[in-house]
């Protein structure tokens, strides 16, 4: 596949059961976990650091996944982890951050270099999380930049695993399609 692409002889690899549209781009130090799903015109970009995608993860459609390369700066850099169950919303910008897992990340959302989104959270559509900021477990952020607006109620909480099963079952379809050709 031209669209995963080996960089300084690091290959991406991913697990099992894997969707990356034909028009998305992979390229270098990313794995990712089982049942992940990667969209059309999206970009994971893992040339001067680390991605690391948990299992049953959504990269929607035009979103861009990048680090922060090490430097004088930043002598560690920072890579870009998701844990597992984790749905990015359309057009999202993931740079050098941490998000646990049961997180939903919302269309628009900008997530800098060294922020931590932790498990359970929901980051609201158009949000700036700026660089370094910690989104505590728990809770609906919004805003640019974001704020704590309220604790997630039970409901909410329930949609994590729904949302990322959802999917799952919508990429093992694409993956069906395209076996068949």
């Amino acid at each position: 596949m031209t669209n995963v692409r080996s960089h300084k002889g690091i290959t991406p690899h991913f697990g099992e059961r894997c969707w990356v549209d034909p028009s998305a781009v992979v390229i270098g130090d990313v794995q990712t976990g089982e049942d992940v799903s990667i969209w059309p015109m999206t970009v994971v970009r893992g040339d001067m650091h680390k991605i690391r995608i948990g299992d049953r993860c959504s990269i929607q459609d035009g979103s861009v996944l990048h680090i922060t390369h090490a430097s004088d700066y930043n002598p560690g850099g920072y890579l870009l982890t998701l844990g597992d169950d984790v749905t990015v919303g359309h057009k999202a910008l993931l740079h050098g951050c941490t998000i646990g897992s049961r997180v939903l990340v919302g269309m628009g959302c900008i997530i800098m270099d060294g922020a931590v989104v932790e498990d359970e959270v929901i980051v609201a559509a158009g949000c700036l999380v700026p660089p370094g900021k910690t989104l505590e477990s728990g809770y609906l952020y919004v805003g640019s930049p974001a704020k704590q607006a309220r604790p997630l109620t039970d409901k909410e909480k329930t949609f994590f695993k729904y949302t990322a099963a959802n999917y799952v079952k919508l990429k093992d379809e694409y993956l069906g399609e395209y076996s068949q050709r």
